[in-house]
């Protein structure tokens, strides 16, 4: 790294955060809202060139990121990590923790997990953190698919029991007491609830409040299937409205094709009437769902959503798209489409300044390309940013090597960290994680 190479960005594409956040927001983003799912939020973007104090995950892959206080936690399939300025490895599966200004391992960190972790969440105490993915087993003890652990040590949380999870944890937020869990599950605790579930935040017992009945898988033009499983999921910052998608054609009997808003106000939650039958188009017959992402803006009216798919003309295969929630509910269209040219999206954050997205893209605004760069195409190699309001590129490419793509874009108060399988961003070797630091 050769000091700070920054993004200025010209008046014309700066962008007014009071536009996008009320006051009420930044200071539930300040102080911690009741939802985990409050991102924070940048007035400008961050630069270009990663710190080089970030430690390395030596193989697998990153797959969230996740900071409390002064410590950073990577959560994933990886075995391995070292320090940045060290060439000794360490054994660390799956989940590790270090320090957020200096890079150094966290040496009392050091839980033992036996599964790809696939989801982190801060608990409100500021001392634990829940993880979620593909595990059995957490510190020799069955954990079945989400545990809570001691954010200093990584030790089990005594009195969070969690009932069996019948198949793997992709996505969870924090709402209230509630802990809510989408992924590719179908009972929880011996009950049905098709891949979106809620538990107790504190017991880690099944929370019935969430049974929206998750159903009827799709199926491509060639046959092509899979259990039903939400792929990733939101909550409004306010805790009232939940956005799921995945490989559902309905919810609750009703039609909702890979994607759905829940109510989350009232005795129990409720399917909500809004509606949009713009991902009802088949992209490529080996994709079953095409929906990888989707972020909640700070001031909860409205998300934007990527999805991967080969492409497929008029569709929204290999997009990012920003959805308003508004006043109308049914036949929604997407406020912008930013097409990448046939290449896959797999994560979004709605970060102020910008709606920052991540996959193994290689442009954005590329409507017109088929795996090539069409006229107009701008370079966003493996991670790119769009302006919230036009839906445009903006003039922010890092660079990075695509491999499947990066996992998580997670932004903190300052600068913004990324998650993935490779090793190479900005020219300089980063081993799954990397830091961008605001201006």
């Amino acid at each position: 790294m050769s000091g700070f190479s920054l993004v200025r960005p010209r008046r014309r594409r700066r962008i007014v955060l009071a536009a996008l956040t009320s006051a009420a927001t930044l200071v539930a983003v300040a102080l911690g809202a009741s939802a985990s799912a409050v991102s924070a939020q940048h007035t400008r973007l961050v630069g270009l060139d990663p710190v080089n104090w970030t430690p390395h995950a030596l193989d697998g892959t990153a797959y969230k990121v996740l900071a409390i206080g002064n410590r950073v936690y990577v959560g994933g399939s990886f075995t391995r990590v070292r320090p940045y300025n060290s060439t000794t490895a360490t054994a660390q599966p799956r989940l590790f923790a270090f320090n957020a200004t200096t890079g150094a391992l966290d040496t009392t960190f050091r839980p033992v997990v036996d599964g790809a972790v696939r989801a982190l969440v801060a608990a409100p105490d500021g001392q634990s953190l829940y993880l979620a993915g593909d595990f059995t087993n957490v510190n020799g003890v069955r954990s079945r698919g989400v545990e809570r652990i001691n954010a200093a040590t990584g030790a089990s949380w005594a009195g969070f029991t969690v009932p069996d999870i019948a198949g793997g944890v992709d996505d969870m937020k924090l709402s209230g007491n509630r802990l809510i869990i989408g992924g590719r599950f179908q009972t929880v605790g011996g009950v049905t609830r098709r891949a979106l579930a809620a538990l107790n935040a504190t017991t880690g017992a099944r929370d019935d409040f969430l049974n929206v009945n998750v159903d009827v898988a799709r199926v491509t033009t060639a046959g092509v299937t899979s259990a039903i499983k939400v792929t990733g999921l939101d909550v409004t910052p306010d805790g009232t409205r939940l956005v799921i998608i995945g490989n559902f054609s309905r919810v609750s009997g009703q039609l909702r094709e890979q994607i759905a808003v829940v109510n989350l106000t009232g005795a129990a939650a409720t399917l909500s009437p809004w509606t949009t039958i713009r991902y009802r188009e088949q992209c490529l017959d080996t994709f079953p769902t095409y929906m990888r992402g989707v972020d909640i803006s700070a001031d909860g009216s409205w998300f934007a959503v990527v999805t991967s798919g080969g492409g497929r003309t008029g569709a929204l295969c290999d997009t990012a798209a920003r959805w308003d929630f508004g006043t109308a509910t049914s036949g929604k269209q997407p406020t912008w489409v930013n097409y990448t040219g046939r290449d896959t999206l797999l994560s979004v954050s709605v970060a102020g300044a910008a709606v920052y997205v991540g996959g193994h893209q290689r442009w954005l605004d590329n409507p017109q390309g088929h795996n090539d760069a069409g006229p107009g195409a701008v370079p966003a190699e493996g991670v790119g940013a769009i302006n919230p309001v036009t839906g445009k590129a903006l003039a922010w490419n890092p660079g990075k090597d695509r491999g499947v793509g990066t996992e998580d874009i997670y932004p903190t108060a300052a600068g913004l960290w990324i998650a993935s399988d490779t090793d190479t961003v900005h020219g300089e070797f980063h081993g799954r994680i990397a830091f961008f630091p605001l201006p």
